[in-house]
């Protein structure tokens, strides 16, 4: 059994835990980019509905240390206004060298511990479908599989256009118009594509939170690091905003992942998604961008077959959504 210690996170394990959540993640995250988005948010305020429910946001963190003063673990328990009453989200990493030695476990139990003091009614967290080890830590205190997320890989290098041209053509010929938000500035454009971005994420398998008003979302999608005005493609009909495909750029890898697809429903069946996704990846093509990184909802068939069987995404190992009920659930 190693010697460890369970502390709260302080403002110097920034680094250490964007090493430990980059071998979990799909891609590397930085100590800056941790440290902004934590800058981002304000001071957590937690409340409860009419029904008792846990509401509000926050996002308590702890470390493992071990007897060198290594940070060796690191754990969130975190959720914001939108989430759905009751939930909090957790993330959770031991480093490989130091797992089975316990580190885990005490990690786990501090953010039960604090769930049950919140009052929190389920946790909720999304491991690695490849992580045998992982996700039997995780049944054992209670987490069950409730939905399956694939993940998917478009290598650039051997990526032809060609055959999908007319994609847009097509589109076009109908009165679609194809623009990205660079072309369009400005807060009454933005308030459209917020617009749309509710009303699309309504339709996504699993989907069961309110959608954050306009300047949380700016924040988490328009703002985020690695988006650009440019990457973010938009479908008009008219001056109506009925599609769009945003990208964001990671700058270790200089990958860019699909942060975003989505139409409107009346739109749909039109090919508007696959000529979206086309222009973002002559966008990713143009930048010297090596891969497209996107995933999909196990039951999201029509855009599961648009990035697999028409744009030749590869599989890769994708995510399960684990959730734990604290009634049934242990430390």
């Amino acid at each position: 059994m190693s010697n460890y210690t369970i502390r709260r996170f302080g403002r110097e394990d920034f680094q250490a835990a964007a090493a430990l959540l980059s071998l979990i993640w799909s891609e590397p995250v930085t100590a800056k980019q941790l440290q902004d988005e934590e800058e981002s948010i304000p001071p957590g305020q937690l409340y409860y509905d009419d029904e008792g429910r846990l509401m509000g946001w926050d996002r308590p963190k702890w470390v493992a240390v071990n007897g060198d003063g290594e940070v060796i673990g690191y754990a969130i328990a975190w959720r914001a206004p939108w989430n759905e009453p009751g939930s909090l989200n957790v993330t959770l990493v031991v480093h490989p060298d130091e797992r089975g030695r316990g580190a885990g476990r005490a990690l786990s139990r501090e953010v039960r511990e604090w769930a049950c003091l919140v009052k929190a009614s389920r946790l909720v967290c999304f491991m690695r479908e490849n992580d045998g080890a992982s996700l039997a830590f995780a049944e054992r205190r209670g987490y069950l599989m409730e939905r399956h997320t694939f993940e998917s890989v478009l290598d650039l290098s051997s990526f032809t256009d060609q055959a999908l041209l007319p994609s847009v053509r097509s589109a076009e010929s109908s009165g679609i118009m194809f623009v990205t938000l660079k072309d369009e500035p400005g807060e009454a454009q933005e308030r459209k594509l917020h617009e749309l971005y509710r009303i699309a994420h309504q339709d996504i398998p699993g989907y069961n939170e309110d959608f954050p008003w306009f300047e949380e979302w700016k924040k988490w999608n328009i703002n985020m690091a690695g988006v650009r005005p440019e990457y973010v493609h938009i479908a008009k009909d008219g001056d109506r905003y009925v599609g769009v495909v945003t990208l964001q750029q990671n700058e270790q890898t200089q990958a860019m992942y699909h942060q975003f697809t989505g139409v409107l429903p009346e739109y749909r069946g039109r090919r508007i998604g696959l000529a979206l996704k086309l222009l973002a990846i002559q966008t990713a093509r143009a930048a010297g961008v090596p891969y497209l990184r996107t995933h999909n909802d196990s039951l999201n068939g029509p855009m599961l077959r648009i990035n697999r069987d028409l744009l030749g995404f590869q599989a890769v190992p994708g995510n399960f959504k684990m959730v734990c009920s604290l009634e049934k659930g242990r430390s």
